[in-house]
C-alpha cells in the first residue's frame, strides 16, 4: 500500500474480527504495517474495502500517523495479488468520536469500488487511549 502524499509505503496483512466483533488491527510493534479486512471486499472490486493501521505505538509514529493530514484529491495505491495496482482518489477525510462512529457510513456496501482507511484519532487519554478514529474515504479511479 502506498500513499505518496504522506510517505506511506507499507505491506498489508490480512485482518479479521476480534472476539467482540470489532475490526482487528495489525500488531502494534510492527509500526509500518497496515491490514486489510480480508473477509470483506478486495480493494479494487465493487464494494467497500477496509484498511486499518496504527497512528502510533509506544516507540512513536506508526504507518498512519499523518493520515489526518491527507488532502482530498490525493491518491492511494494498493498492489493486488494479481500484480495490478488499484488507484483510489481521496474524496473525504473525517474524524469521529468512538461513541458516534457511523458504522453504516464507513463499513456499509457501496455500488462502486471504494476504500476506507482507518486509524485512531481524536482526543487521547492515558487511561483509555484514543477516543475516536480518522477515516479516509476514497474511490477507485484507475487500475494499472
Amino acid at each position: 500500500m502506498r500513499i505518496p502524499a504522506i510517505g506511506v509505503d507499507a505491506p498489508l496483512m490480512g485482518l479479521g474480527l476480534t472476539p467482540t466483533g470489532s475490526l482487528d488491527v495489525p500488531p502494534s510493534e510492527r509500526k509500518n504495517l497496515a491490514g486489510w479486512y480480508e473477509a470483506g471486499t478486495t480493494p479494487g472490486e465493487r464494494g467497500t474495502a477496509i484498511v486499518a493501521g496504527h497512528v502510533d505505538n509506544k516507540e512513536g509514529p506508526a504507518v498512519f500517523y499523518a493520515l489526518g493530514a491527507l488532502d482530498r484529491g490525493r491518491t492511494i495505491e494498493i498492489e493486488r495479488r494479481d500484480g495490478s495496482v488499484a488507484v483510489f482518489t481521496v474524496h473525504a477525510i473525517e474524524v469521529y468520536d468512538a461513541k458516534d462512529f457511523p458504522d453504516e457510513k464507513v463499513y456499509g456496501a457501496a455500488a462502486r469500488p471504494e476504500l476506507r482507511v482507518i486509524t485512531c484519532g481524536g482526543k487521547y487519554s492515558k487511561q483509555t487511549g484514543y477516543q475516536g478514529n480518522v477515516v479516509v474515504f476514497a474511490h477507485l479511479t484507475a487500475v494499472r
